[in-house]
C-alpha cells in the first residue's frame, strides 16, 4: 500500500474574515501543524517599528526579512490594530513578501502535510495544495468581528473607524502587484457571514473532504 499523501490545506481570505479560526480548527481536526502567515508580517511590522524604522524603508525591511528570529516575538506581541495596520504596509513590499516565502513553503513541506492561512496561499506558497479554501465575509461583519475582540481584549476602538481599517486594507492587499489577495482557480468560497465557528468549521471539512476524495 503506498503512503498517503501529505494534507496540505491553503486557506486565504481578508482580514477578519474567519480565516484563522477556521484554519486552527483544521488543524485540530485533521492533526496537522498550522502556520498563520500573517504573524510573519506582523513579526517584520513588529522589528521595524522597534528599530524605528519608516514602515516602507525597503533596504531596512530586507535587512529584517534577511535576519528575524521567530521565537523571539510571542504571539501576543503581535496583536492589535496598529501592528495589523503596519503588517499590510509591510506585506505590499514585494521584497518582504519574496524574502518570507522558504519559510512558509518549509513548513507546508512537513511530514503529513500542514494547514497554511493567509492571504497567497493558494496562488503563490502552495499553489500544489490539494485542498484550497477563499474564506470571506461582509465588510461590515468582518468589522463587527474585529470590533468585538478588541473591545475583549480590553482596547478603546469605533466600529466605524474598524470598518474604515478594513476597506482601506482591503484595498491595498488586493491592488497590490505583487502576490494580490485574490482566490486560486480551484479554491472554493466559504461566505461565513451568516455562519458559526462550528457552522464553518462543518463547511470546510465537507470542502476539503470532497477535494480528498477526487
Amino acid at each position: 500500500m503506498s503512503p498517503a499523501k501529505p494534507l496540505v490545506i491553503a486557506v486565504d481570505g481578508p482580514a477578519a474574515s474567519g480565516k484563522g479560526t477556521l484554519a486552527r480548527r483544521l488543524s485540530q481536526h485533521y492533526g496537522l501543524p498550522a502556520l498563520d502567515t500573517g504573524l510573519l508580517y506582523r513579526m517584520v511590522a513588529r522589528a521595524m517599528l522597534d528599530a524605528g524604522h519608516d514602515l516602507r524603508d525597503v533596504s531596512a525591511a530586507q535587512a529584517v526579512v534577511a535576519g528575524f528570529d521567530q521565537a523571539a516575538y510571542p504571539e501576543d506581541m503581535l496583536r492589535g490594530r496598529e501592528i495589523g495596520e503596519a503588517a499590510s504596509v509591510v506585506a505590499a513590499i514585494p521584497a518582504v513578501r519574496s524574502g518570507l516565502i522558504d519559510r512558509q513553503r518549509s513548513f507546508a513541506r512537513q511530514p503529513g502535510g500542514a494547514v497554511l492561512d493567509g492571504r497567497d496561499i493558494g496562488t503563490v506558497i502552495c499553489p500544489g495544495a490539494p485542498a484550497k479554501l477563499f474564506v470571506t465575509a461582509t465588510p461590515e461583519v468582518r468589522a463587527a468581528r474585529r470590533h468585538r475582540e478588541l473591545l475583549g481584549r480590553g482596547e478603546t476602538a469605533s466600529f466605524e473607524g474598524i470598518l474604515a481599517d478594513i476597506r482601506r486594507r482591503d484595498a491595498r492587499d488586493s491592488g497590490r502587484s505583487d502576490a494580490p489577495l485574490r482566490a486560486a482557480e480551484d479554491a472554493v468560497i466559504l461566505d461565513t457571514s451568516a455562519l458559526t465557528v462550528d457552522e464553518a468549521l462543518a463547511a470546510a471539512i465537507a470542502i476539503v473532504e470532497a477535494r480528498r476524495a477526487r
